[in-house]
């Protein structure tokens, strides 16, 4: 491909290509998302020392984002297409807290924007939540700081938050001292993800044997719900011992701030194994699977009874299941030699390929080498250049996000247009529905690619079969201009 050929023109159809490359991308497309396999296999921990304790782990758009406690002020952010690639996925620095130390980070997605939620403490105050909001859908930020959530009166210590979505309104559930003394859980009702509307109301006291070991501790909550059920899961006895664990509590009905609308189960759920060299799980979050068909735990844990709640402290993961009486089975903690096949339907990664037009024989092409937000997508002659590499990264619901190899930027629906011609270009990765396409078999190796804002067809505009011919969104019909295949 030479520059010499590449004139602008005025051609007007060049961000309609990039559409075009994620629909095909997706070729092997319309599985049962049930069926999907699972990932690549992997043994724990998922993440190793020293940013591992506490964790949160989340899956959006393909991704795996993961947070834990730096021992620094700092927040950094591990972002990983598979359960197996986390451990190697390098430390972004996301947020600087200004405190002591930072720990116990929580990532949310509350409407359209990602909460931090963390426990700091500033110059010897108590500790406290802080909260830190995301410019858009990256969850790896950037991140602006909203200031200290107010949970408890007269400032007072209140750490390990998480929010709870319940009856259509928003909590906060986290962990603070009761006038008895007792570390406890605590639930506050929300006016927006950065402020409450109320203080904490107690919710549980640590008053059974199991959750007194070491020291009488609840803290650490995280709230996991299927079947119209709410559960509360959370940490129980200290950490400097072997036996924190994960005890459960259970939202009966009525007011969630009355701790009477709370029953606690009398046993663990989730506990040391010393046959499998796990001591001290707990500290948790939950997670999906990219199909949406599983459920996983990620939690820390050491390898040794000695071992305490310092920096030994590693992330581990595994699938959980559910009771016949609807409560989730969390098992027993796996060792760090068992293998284990990963969450359904990961892809391992980005896949590279080239995507090649039924009708004009074409592969869309990063027109003129761009590399800026806008750059245009066209067809051109099948070569082995970096422009013509797409990658596509399953955003769930069987859609994808489609980026190109030279610029690095996805295929994006132009100005969010919706009618049939309307254009497509390159633009800044960010996850949004005018960035994602579904891959529809069509049979003899091709596929049509369906944008999701627009619900057009990418297509080969007005039958071009020149190098340099336009692609366009148009209303589906299943011509050979709409069928696209990997070369």
């Amino acid at each position: 491909m030479l520059f010499a050929q590449r004139r602008g023109t005025a051609w007007r159809a060049l961000p309609l290509v990039a559409a075009v490359v994620a629909g095909l991308l997706l070729s092997p497309v319309g599985q049962d998302r049930a069926s999907a396999a699972p990932g690549p296999s992997f043994t724990n921990p998922a993440v190793g020392a020293p940013n591992s304790a506490d964790p949160t782990l989340v899956q959006y758009n393909g991704n795996y984002y993961y947070v834990a406690t730096t021992w620094s002020s700092d927040v950094v952010m591990r972002r990983s297409a598979t359960i197996a690639g986390l451990r190697s996925a390098p430390e972004q620095l996301v947020l600087r807290t200004g405190g002591t130390q930072m720990w116990a980070p929580h990532l949310e997605m509350v409407g359209n924007r990602w909460y931090l939620y963390y426990s700091v403490e500033m110059s010897g105050a108590p500790r406290r939540t802080h909260v830190a909001e995301s410019a858009g859908t990256d969850p790896m930020g950037p991140y602006t700081y909203r200031g200290v959530v107010n949970l408890m009166p007269n400032n007072g210590w209140a750490i390990d938050a998480s929010l709870l979505k319940l009856n259509g309104a928003l909590y906060m559930t986290f962990s603070a001292f009761h006038a008895d003394g007792l570390q406890s859980l605590y639930i506050a009702p929300m006016a927006s993800p950065v402020q409450t509307a109320a203080f904490g109301s107690r919710i549980s006291a640590p008053t059974l044997a199991w959750e007194r070991q070491d020291g009488a501790v609840n803290e650490g909550s995280f709230p996991l719900q299927r079947g119209g059920r709410t559960f509360l899961t959370y940490s129980a006895s200290h950490c400097n011992g072997p036996n924190y664990k994960l005890g459960m509590l259970e939202y009966r009905g009525g007011d969630p701030l009355a701790q009477s609308s709370w029953s606690k189960f009398a046993n663990p759920i989730f506990q040391r194994n010393d046959a499998n060299g796990v001591y001290g799980p707990g500290h948790h979050s939950f997670f999906t699977s990219p199909d949406g068909t599983e459920t996983w735990i990620a939690y820390h844990a050491n390898s040794s009874a000695t071992q305490g709640c310092g920096t030994t402290r590693t992330t581990r993961v595994q699938k959980i299941s559910w009771n016949a009486d609807g409560t989730p089975n969390l098992g027993v903690p796996v060792s760090t030699s068992t293998v284990l096949p990963g969450p359904s339907g990961e892809t391992g990664g980005p896949s590279r390929v080239k995507l090649r037009n039924r009708h004009s024989g074409l592969c869309l092409d990063d027109y003129n080498f761009g590399t800026a937000p806008g750059a245009e997508v066209r067809q051109w002659t099948c070569n082995d250049l970096a422009v013509q590499d797409w990658y596509l990264q399953p955003v769930g619901d069987g859609y994808y996000q489609i980026s190109n190899g030279h610029s690095g930027l996805c295929l994006d629906n132009k100005d969010w247009a919706t009618a049939a011609g309307s254009v497509v270009q390159q633009w800044t990765c960010n996850g949004l529905a005018v960035q994602q396409w579904r891959v529809t078999a069509a049979g003899g190796g091709y596929s049509t690619l369906v944008n999701r804002h627009s619900g057009l067809c990418l297509d080969n505009y007005n039958f071009g079969t020149a190098p340099g011919a336009e692609v366009r969104q148009w209303t589906c019909s299943g011509n050979n201009a709409q069928l696209w295949s990997t070369t």
